[in-house]
């Protein structure tokens, strides 16, 4: 389906954005967009929980991006959370809520992919993409570092600073002082000098600045005669000496300096003035690109079929030396039989979700073939997967982790979860195929029942295979455990009809 209007929701740690663009053939043009200051990360307690009043600004911000988003597409909304909602121990029960108050699902994503939506959005607002540009994004959690030409991100990192954090941190009273300015920023510093040698060696032409931070310094240096045009290392020295004579900035008569920007200026200010120390940088460009124009480019590569989850899974298959023969195999006859059952048919694609598990559910044989599923499972949970939130990878791991063995380790999935009908597929795939050839399949007929599932086989072929026979009894077993109901009956109607 392709939809004349998208919408990417940003769940920042400072701010959350709302951006709406139209679709003109490849390219998006900006609509409409809404900016609610909520600065979810000053609501986050010392042991990593949420707090009442900023869980109760983000969700009404999020029932105002609701009412905008009325009448949208499930398909062309996508609505993404980034760090405070990454290290929020409370954050599953907030984002049911939140979730309730949008209107539409979220996705929480992990650092490195969000520097890769960052650089999509950059790279399609530059005037010449083609340069290697180095572009840093101070958000109000985390700082994510990107190096990349055109398209494409070559190195990406996330840091665990951001304007918030540090504003609480270093400048606890509101007051910009030298003393948590020098605190602050040497900070930032150790923190990136776990990544400046990596970048320097990639190396880059123009460094560009992305988000409120970045955009905020740079109004500032440029309102106040500081620079002729962009963030330069003099005229962020200018800035920052003047911002120390004003102390309190809640009273500063500051041209750019805008209210809602006050509470978190001096953490974005030491962030700066360290990347600009540590990289050696004299001057950094902005662009209007930031991670809400990424995703929004992103989702309209999904839904023009150039998702970048499907190139992830081939990288991964090759990374993991994936027996490629066995995984199409195993991945065909699962899709067969889910769609026997009728699912895998809405729009976000429940198959496609199979399809990966399938392909992706061996690579644990390259850590040890003994219970490889399990290893298979880790990655799949742990790892950088460009395009995949972590909900996403969460979903894979789970199916994969269940595709062998005892079902009790996914016990705890909910009994309508739509994992279900996936797990029971890609085991029935994996048992058929345990001789890892190219034999045709008897034909297999999956059905649902009231309390589960009845597979039909064909009799004499389950009699020519008492080992694939036996295993499927014992899944009887298996399903019988976790309070679900699987049955196999032998069939002389069935015929020899190959069921992939």
């Amino acid at each position: 389906m392709n939809y004349e209007l998208i919408a990417a929701v940003d769940l920042g740690s400072n701010s959350f954005r709302l951006q709406i663009g139209r679709v003109v053939g490849d390219q998006i043009y900006p609509l409409d967009s809404l900016k609610e200051s909520v600065r979810l990360a000053a609501g986050l307690t010392p042991q990593k929980f949420l707090d009442g009043p900023g869980q109760l600004r983000a969700l009404d911000a999020l029932r105002r991006f609701g009412e905008r988003l009325r009448g949208f597409h499930p398909g062309a909304v996508r609505a993404v959370g980034t760090n405070t909602l990454r290290v929020a121990k409370n954050a599953p029960e907030f984002l049911a809520e939140g979730e309730a108050a949008l209107g539409f699902p979220i996705e929480v994503i992990g650092g490195r992919e969000e520097a890769r939506l960052i650089y999509v959005g950059v790279a399609h607002s530059l005037p010449n993409p083609a340069t290697q540009q180095m572009v840093v994004d101070i958000g109000g959690g985390s700082t994510e570092f990107i190096i990349g030409r055109s398209f494409e991100p070559i190195v990406l990192e996330s840091l665990y600073m951001g304007c918030v954090s540090y504003s609480l941190r270093y400048f606890p009273k509101g007051r910009f002082d030298k003393k948590g300015l020098k605190e602050a920023e040497l900070a930032a510093r150790r923190e990136l000098q776990t990544i400046v040698h990596r970048f320097g060696e990639v190396g880059w032409e123009e460094a560009v600045g992305s988000s409120g931070t970045a955009k905020a310094i740079c109004d500032m240096i440029e309102l106040n005669g500081y620079s002729a045009g962009g963030i330069t290392r003099d005229g962020l020295e200018q800035l920052t000496a003047r911002l120390l004579r004003e102390g309190d900035l809640t009273s500063a008569d500051l041209p750019g300096l805008r209210p809602d920007r006050v509470a978190v200026m001096p953490g974005g200010i030491a962030i700066m003035t360290a990347v600009f120390e540590e990289f050696g940088l004299e001057r950094m460009t902005f662009s209007e690109g930031a991670l809400r124009l990424g995703v929004l480019y992103d989702l309209l590569g999904r839904y023009h079929h150039q998702d970048l989850r499907d190139a992830t899974v081939a990288n991964y298959m090759r990374r993991y030396e994936v027996e490629r023969g066995q995984a199409e195999r195993v991945a065909q006859t699962a899709l067969a039989l889910l769609q026997q059952i009728g699912e895998g048919r809405d729009d976000e694609g429940e198959a496609r979700y199979l399809g990966w598990a399938a392909r992706l559910h061996e690579i644990g044989i390259s850590v040890a073939h003994s219970g490889y599923h399990k290893h298979s499972a880790y990655i799949l949970a742990n790892a950088d997967m460009p395009g995949f939130s972590r909900k996403d990878q969460g979903r894979l791991s789970r199916i994969v982790l269940a595709h062998r063995g005892k079902l009790e380790r996914v016990q705890a999935m909910a009994p309508e979860s739509p994992d279900w009908p996936l797990v029971l597929c890609l085991r029935l795939a994996v048992l058929l195929h345990r001789a890892r050839d190219d034999t045709d399949m008897p034909r297999l007929d999956l059905r649902r029942t009231v309390r589960g599932y009845l597979l039909s086989a064909d009799a004499d072929w389950l009699a020519a295979s008492p080992l694939t026979a036996k295993a499927l009894e014992e899944e009887t077993r298996h399903w019988a455990s976790v309070g679900r109901e699987f049955r196999l009956r032998a069939s002389r109607v069935l015929g020899r009809t190959a069921a992939r």
